[in-house]
């Protein structure tokens, strides 16, 4: 029985994180080091710091990740793609040429047995207005289509700058840190969704840049994953175990 893994939020292409190139190669050689032990590889959000697709043009760059999201799903490892906050603009460019699966929103699965509610998180019981109204704005077909018309000379520029802008507007550039098990808002979503689906067992998520690994009962817990910016973090399933692990280059043993 082959592994499933779970990471998410790279954030790849971000002008606010130093070394962005190495960045990318050890996202890379993580997948690498995986793609034999892997039955299916769960993305789970904001891979790319900015990501826009026009008619016939995708952004430059991010070539070794692509390439190897293609060589996984050759292979035949599934390879499951959720759109973020930050990449919520993908088109069919990442399923036609990666072979990738896109999640548009939140699933059910089952996986070995075991039930799993998995979303890249934004939005989910978050009462923050402004975040909702944004979120409501970016997802509407109209402000894409204005967006499609400007040339990607400074569509792009906009995009890169504006995340720039959002992730450096925090303190220190980082989510704030994990708020307790009543404030949190994920936790909280995942206790309430609990109460109508009592059948899941593992929710997991992205976007908090946090890593949680918290029982809500005997029979369910929530991850969330942390991310591929500082704390280089992922889930691994093997069909009877689930863990949160982090991946120190040269030292971590897959």
């Amino acid at each position: 029985m082959k592994n499933i893994y779970f990471l998410s939020d790279a954030h790849l292409g971000s002008r606010a994180i130093a070394h962005s190139r190495t960045q990318e190669r050890r996202l890379v050689n993580f997948l690498d080091q995986i793609k034999d032990k892997a039955a299916a590889v769960y993305l789970l959000g904001d891979m790319f710091d900015f990501w826009y697709e026009f008619k016939t043009v995708v952004p430059k760059g991010y070539t070794r990740f692509l390439g190897k999201l293609s060589e996984l799903t050759d292979r035949g490892v599934e390879v499951h793609y959720f759109t973020g906050n930050h990449d919520l603009w993908c088109g069919d460019y990442l399923e036609k040429e990666c072979g990738v699966v896109l999640h548009r929103a939140p699933i059910t699965c089952e996986i070995y047995g075991k039930l799993f509610y998995l979303a890249h998180g934004d939005g989910l019981g978050d009462p923050d207005k402004k975040f909702k109204l944004l979120r409501t704005l970016f997802h509407s077909h109209t402000l894409q289509c204005l967006f499609s018309a400007l040339h990607p000379r400074w569509s792009v520029e906009l995009g890169l700058t504006w995340a720039k802008h959002s992730r450096m507007k925090r303190a220190g550039g980082k989510e704030p840190d994990y708020m307790g098990e009543d404030r949190e808002h994920l936790v909280l979503y995942s206790k309430e969704y609990l109460k109508l689906h009592p059948d899941i067992n593992f929710f997991i998520y992205g976007h908090r840049h946090i890593e949680l690994d918290l029982m809500l009962n005997r029979n369910t817990r929530v991850l969330i994953l942390g991310d591929w910016i500082t704390t280089f973090t992922y889930a691994v399933y093997d069909g009877e175990h689930i863990f949160l692990e982090n991946y120190v280059e040269g030292e971590t043993r897959l």
